[in-house]
């Protein structure tokens, strides 16, 4: 057992109040006090907060702070968070006396997808671990030269990212000036219900077609900050199966949404799947499995990047089909896991879970506790970062 220490993680799920934010904060923060150690939730990034009801960066923080106050009370942690709305100063949860005096207490912080710029108050802690989530663009504005980029990875004592393949000689994309350690989605089993139901038809998952404002360049390629590229390379997938594929999909553009269903897709809407935890949770435990696909970003570059939205599948016993970023070097893949880069072998992996369901339910699971598991990710990481 490790000595126990005070840890702050820095995140974003009151400032993006979804479902599948909320879980990630919750696997952090109750996967580390799980180890034994004395946990503390905060956001204090200074940016506003989107609300998905109006798919709109707003002022009013009302609709987050009660979304994280929920999501942390169903989890005991009540009186461990804290919100500090970048309109008014006003603190929500713990006072701005106590977060102050939380941040010259704390052994840690943890800036779990970077969400937080440090400032001198927060500075001042010796171990300051950032977890990136979303590999590759930082990476590349490092190669690059951006000052920023490189000044505010400077500001931590230890850099994580879920790019467990970057840097190796099958990814275009290298480590300079940072030494980065590898890390992966964690997850906390014993919160999913992993009961097989046969009678589960469609294999689901939940996306955003198209994403904006963080295309990079490198290397005289255009690397994009989307999935819709991807879905269009296997359009024509529900085709190719007898398997019913919904799409829990955020998409504006009624000719994508046209295009879709003609190609036989289910398209459902994702703000109702990822509205809270719950509703995450059980939009997860009766699907039949995972079929997506991943951002340009990560793909192309042989990133070895995982999902944390997967992990949660695969905990809940759901087969996983998604598309190979590298990750099968590090992950075991087959049974339960199941990769692919073309349509034709996408539509091949879903007809082999189906062959025999209850096998790849059953190593789903296992997936996910020998892989995944919080204490396993997170007691390295924290290992890792000296604590």
């Amino acid at each position: 057992m490790p000595s126990r220490k005070r840890l702050v993680v820095l995140h974003l799920a009151g400032r993006y109040p979804l479902g599948g934010i909320g879980w990630q904060a919750i696997h952090y923060v109750l996967g580390l006090a799980r180890l034994g150690h004395d946990v503390y939730y905060v956001e204090d990034s200074g940016a506003h907060p989107y609300d998905p009801r109006v798919k709109s960066v707003v002022e009013d923080a009302a609709y987050g702070v009660g979304f994280l106050a929920e999501t942390m009370a169903r989890f005991g942690l009540a009186d461990r968070w804290a919100y500090v709305d970048a309109v008014t100063g006003t603190h929500h949860g713990l006072s701005r006396e106590r977060l102050a005096r939380l941040y010259r207490e704390a052994d840690a912080l943890f800036n779990v997808c970077g969400a937080t710029r440090l400032d001198e108050e927060r500075l001042r802690c010796p171990v300051r671990v950032y977890v990136e989530t979303d590999p590759v663009y930082e990476q590349i504005r490092v190669a690059e030269g951006d000052q920023q980029a490189i000044a505010d990875l400077q500001d931590h004592t230890h850099l994580f990212t879920y790019g467990e393949n970057l840097g190796q000689p099958d990814s275009p994309i290298p480590l300079e000036k940072f030494e980065w350690r590898p890390t992966r989605p964690p997850v906390i089993t014993d919160l999913w219900n992993a009961e097989a139901d046969p009678r589960a038809e469609r294999f689901t998952t939940v996306a955003t077609w198209k994403n904006v404002g963080k295309d990079v360049t490198f290397g005289g390629a255009t690397y994009y900050w989307s999935k819709h590229m991807n879905f269009l390379q296997v359009l024509d997938l529900p085709r190719r199966t007898r398997q019913p594929l919904e799409l829990a999909l955020e998409v504006d553009d009624p000719g994508a949404r046209r295009l879709l269903s003609r190609n036989g897709w289910i398209l459902t809407d994702a703000f109702e799947a990822s509205r809270d935890l719950t509703a995450y949770q059980r939009h997860i435990e009766r699907s039949r499995g995972e079929f997506t696909v991943s951002k340009d970003l990560v793909a192309r570059t042989r990133s070895g990047w995982f999902s944390d939205r997967s992990v949660c599948y695969l905990a809940a016993g759901k087969p996983v089909v998604t598309q190979d970023t590298g990750f099968g070097k590090y992950v075991p893949t087959g049974a339960g896991l199941l990769s692919f880069q073309t349509v034709e072998e996408a539509a091949a992996a879903i007809d082999e879970v189906n062959r025999d369901y209850a096998h790849h339910s059953r190593a789903a699971r296992q997936v996910a506790r020998e892989s995944f598991s919080a204490d396993r990710v997170l007691g390295q990481l924290c290992r890792d970062a000296d604590l």
